[in-house]
C-alpha cells in the first residue's frame, strides 16, 4: 500500500512512518507539513491512501482534500486528527473523506488503511456515535423533486442504515445487479459522489 503522510508536527510524521513501516505491506511515498505540499505530493505520487492532519498552518487538511478531490474524485483520504471536532467531521463528511480517526487511537491506524484501501469507510467509535445527531436536522424534504420514488427511497434509508449492497439485496428480494442500479441512478440525480455522501445527504435531509 503507497501512502502519504502530511502533518505539520514533524515528530508525529516520523512516528507515523516508524509504525507503518513495521509492516511490509505499507510503503511510504513522501512525508509533508503543509496542505499545499499534500496537494503537489498527491499530484506526483497518485498514492493509495493520502494520511492526512487537519488543524495546519496556512491550509488546513479539509482545504487540502477539498482540492484533491476536486481533480482527483477517486482520492482515498484518511484524517487523522487530535480533535473530535463536531464541525470538522460534519466537513470531512461532506467533503467525501474515506474516514476520520483521532491520533491517540493508534491500534485502529493499520485496521482503517487497509479498509480504506478496500473501498470501506472508516470513522473512529467515538465520532460514528456522534454522526446521526451532527448531520440530523428537523427540514423535510421532497425527494420526488428529483424524481426519487419507491424503491430509491428504500434504497437511500438502508445505505443510511450502514446496509451493504447485498444486505439490501436480501432485505428488499432484490439482485446484488439492481441495488447496484438504483443506488447509481440515486447518485445521478442527486448529484452525489459515493454512498458516503448520500448517507450524509440523507440525514440532513431526514424530516
Amino acid at each position: 500500500m503507497r501512502l502519504i503522510l502530511i502533518d505539520d508536527d514533524c515528530l508525529v510524521t516520523q512516528a507515523l512512518k516508524i509504525i507503518l513501516e513495521t509492516n511490509e505491506d505499507f510503503h511510504i511515498l513522501a512525508i509533508g507539513t503543509t496542505g499545499q505540499e499534500a496537494i503537489t505530493l498527491f499530484r506526483k505520487h497518485r498514492p493509495d491512501i493520502l494520511l492526512m492532519d487537519i488543524r495546519m498552518k496556512g491550509m488546513d487538511g479539509l482545504e487540502a482534500s477539498a482540492k484533491i478531490l476536486s481533480e482527483f474524485p477517486g482520492a482515498k483520504i484518511l484524517l487523522l486528527t487530535t480533535f473530535s471536532d463536531d464541525e470538522y467531521i460534519v466537513k470531512a463528511l461532506k467533503l467525501g473523506a474515506k474516514g476520520y480517526l483521532l491520533k491517540q487511537d493508534y491500534p485502529s491506524l493499520l485496521p482503517a488503511l487497509e479498509a480504506v484501501c478496500n473501498g470501506q469507510t472508516v470513522f473512529g467509535s467515538e465520532i460514528t456515535e456522534k454522526i446521526p445527531n451532527l448531520l440530523h436536522n428537523h427540514a423535510s424534504f421532497d425527494y420526488t423533486r428529483y424524481d426519487i420514488h419507491g424503491r430509491e427511497l428504500d434504497i437511500i434509508t438502508l445505505i443510511a442504515e450502514g446496509y451493504s449492497n447485498k444486505e439490501i439485496a436480501d432485505t428488499l428480494y432484490l439482485s446484488q445487479g439492481t441495488v447496484r442500479n438504483y443506488l447509481s441512478s440515486i447518485l445521478d440525480k442527486l448529484q452525489l459522489r459515493d454512498r458516503t455522501q448520500l448517507a450524509v445527504f440523507y440525514y440532513q435531509h431526514v424530516s
